[in-house]
């Protein structure tokens, strides 16, 4: 289930990848492709590095270091990469001996965090011995501090006693997420009924890519509670309001931004007044209100993709009840079909090929990170 808008704490991760058997590049691009889909987002990729085994005979190795961004807790990512290590081969011993391995993930840091449990140490307790982890770390952030010594990683380099000579490699290994490269969009509106989701997905397509984020500021409606409570009373006050914000914090957001330079991610779309309107005024007042908003709208910038999130009335009163908003508890499953039905009729009369439909009825993107792809994936193809 969907923990709507409220998104987990972002961890920033580094790790030290290693591989010595089979094609040890193609061993590293297979566990970064594996942690990105799994783990969390790379941030950067440093280079490739051949280096001597280390405590025991064996083929050289290559090695990289990764910057990741999860929201997953350190047991949950100590769980993942053993997992991803065991599928690729790689069978950990409980000796105190080094052997050959087609692959090795090392955590290094997380965020600033000092770990001691009986599972997992951070930082990583050997890093400032090998040359192989620190020397790609500096590639990364050369002054990220350790945080028991608060040396900076250039420092430590400088010190280490490891004396290996590191032969870095021409061939760079490739971050998975130009897969779902949305830079092609410059403006991209999500929508969805009440409870869709739209705004967690809309802050992590955001971050995840660098863009610039508008979110719909419908906490600062006085009127929407009362709407709840008296919907005939209070339903035209509440979309002219409504209307007139929305309307004012395009122009603030959009009308700054450089759409030429800049992509921008909005959890709406201005269309949404006259879907909302549609449903909720009468005849009369929502003739009046359709002018206006033509009137107020027709300059504005238009999304060069739309997306829709579809989740069927069941899912939708759940994710409703559960992020615990007091005013939308009395919501009722007729109303939300009824917003479902108008948005599907607004959509079927665009005719355009900028508008993706996605039924994410059975999906979490918040807790499957394979399901957030299958977004990702969907929206860019």
């Amino acid at each position: 289930m969907l923990k709507l808008d409220l998104l987990k704490p972002l961890h920033n991760v580094y790790f030290s990848l290693g591989s010595n058997m089979g094609n040890r590049f193609e061993c590293l691009q297979s566990a970064i492709n594996a942690l990105f889909e799994e783990v969390g987002t790379i941030l950067k990729i440093s280079s490739v590095y051949e280096t001597p085994a280390l405590g025991f005979d064996g083929e050289p190795f290559l090695n990289c270091a990764v910057l990741l961004q999860t929201d997953l807790k350190s047991s949950k990512i100590l769980k993942k990469i053993l997992e991803i290590e065991k599928r690729m081969g790689r069978s950990r011993n409980t000796s105190e001996t080094y052997t050959s391995r087609p692959i090795d993930i090392d955590i290094i840091f997380i965020d600033d965090l000092v770990i001691a449990s009986k599972s997992l140490t951070v930082p990583h307790p050997e890093m400032e011995k090998r040359k192989f982890v620190v020397q790609p770390l500096a590639e990364l952030n050369s002054q990220l501090a350790h945080p028991i010594s608060g040396k900076n990683i250039i420092k430590i380099l400088a010190e280490t006693e490891d004396n290996s000579v590191l032969q870095k490699q021409s061939k760079w290994l490739s971050n998975p997420i130009k897969d779902y490269d949305i830079s092609k969009y410059t403006y991209i509106a999500i929508e969805g009924n009440i409870g869709a989701g739209k705004t967690s997905l809309a802050s992590k397509i955001a971050n995840d890519f660098n863009s610039k984020l508008i979110l719909e500021r419908f906490k600062d409606n006085a009127f929407l509670p009362k709407f709840y409570e008296d919907a005939v009373r209070y339903a035209f006050p509440l979309e002219m309001s409504f209307l007139a914000d929305r309307y004012q914090q395009l122009v603030d957001d959009i009308t700054q931004f450089d759409l030429f330079k800049e992509s921008v991610i909005a959890d709406y779309d201005v269309n949404k007044s006259l879907i909302f309107a549609s449903i909720t005024l009468p005849e009369e007042e929502y003739s009046l209100y359709k002018k206006l908003f033509q009137v107020m709208h027709k300059d504005l910038p238009k999304p060069d993709m739309y997306i829709y999130l579809h989740q069927n009335t069941t899912r939708l009163l759940q994710n409703i009840k559960k992020r615990g908003r007091k005013y939308e508890q009395s919501i009722q499953a007729e109303y939300l079909q009824k917003l479902n039905v108008s948005y599907l009729e607004f959509i079927k009369n665009q005719h355009s090929d900028t508008i993706k439909i996605i039924d994410i009825s059975e999906m979490d993107f918040l807790k499957n990170r394979k399901d957030y792809l299958t977004i990702l994936k969907e929206i860019v193809s």
